[in-house]
């Protein structure tokens, strides 16, 4: 299993706006079927969050914040920016913990997971969606495929980054070009097969590693990653680094779960064959 790179527009699966059904609107010609959930983790991020919500599309069903402990406004700042704003209280700690608690709270068919620290633009959701509804089950953003790009790389997250995808390509047979990146959109009927159990920011490597096991098609979008607007980084390149390389070797031996298609796209890969 490896990711592709879809040459096409990203509003290639959009058809012009039904008259009737449940469906929902991205512009005056264009809508999609499934609702789509955007789950934000944030720990204190009070003064980044009007720059992230601005920036979130107006279609999009809902958003859920995990709140990981805050001692700042963040609950409160982002209630007044985002009125019917679902707020899940974390319960554990760490980015992992945050996004299965996040994930498990959605109600879209669509889930998306974003920062909330400005580096990631909500902007390029439509991109993640489309890929979706263009037939992928996990749309896996890169900043190293043309289009992407980072204004946050240290040399020593980068040459990190390409040591532990190097590592993963070739335990798990995949051609990822990014690993280390927290913009992520997939199905949320494979949130079975995804099944989180880390803690910290290992969540999205142990994510990639389980969606190409369990033979989801996988495509990586574009994206391009900001610097962080205000505050420090809970991310530290060594030790996280070494949490990473432990997930990558831990999930070897972890019992391959193969995720069945639904009914409908088994008949649509049978009738393209």
């Amino acid at each position: 299993m490896s990711p592709e790179h879809s040459a096409t527009s990203p509003f290639a699966a959009l058809r012009p706006l039904p008259t009737g059904g449940r469906f929902t609107p991205l512009g005056p010609h264009l809508a999609i079927a499934p609702t789509v959930s955007v789950v934000v983790p944030a720990m204190n991020e009070a003064e980044n969050l009007p720059h992230v919500f601005a920036t979130l599309p107006s279609w999009i069903h809902e958003v859920v914040l995990v709140d990981g402990h805050s001692t700042d406004d963040t609950i409160a700042v982002a209630r007044r920016l985002r009125p019917g704003l679902r707020v899940v209280n974390q319960r554990g700690r760490g980015k992992g913990t945050a996004l299965a608690e996040g994930f498990a709270a959605c109600t879209g068919e669509i889930i998306v997971m974003i920062d909330a620290d400005g580096s990631t633009d909500g902007r390029e959701i439509i991109q993640f969606v489309s890929t979706l509804v263009s037939g992928a089950d996990f749309a896996k953003g890169s900043r190293y495929i043309p289009g992407g790009g980072s204004d946050d790389l240290t040399f020593t997250r980068k040459l990190g980054n390409t040591l532990l995808r190097t590592l993963v390509n070739r335990i798990y047979g995949t051609r990822y070009t990014d690993l280390c990146y927290g913009y992520n959109a997939f199905w949320a009927r494979h949130l079975p097969v995804l099944d989180l159990d880390c803690e910290g920011f290992e969540v999205e490597t142990l994510m990639n590693i389980r969606a190409a096991r369990a033979g989801l098609r996988v495509h990586e979008v574009p994206s391009h990653e900001r610097c962080r607007l205000y505050g420090e980084s809970n991310l530290n390149a060594v030790r996280d680094g070494l949490r990473v390389l432990r997930t990558i070797l831990r999930e070897r031996r972890r019992p391959t779960v193969r995720q069945h298609a639904p009914a409908a796209a088994q008949a649509a890969d049978q009738g393209a064959a």
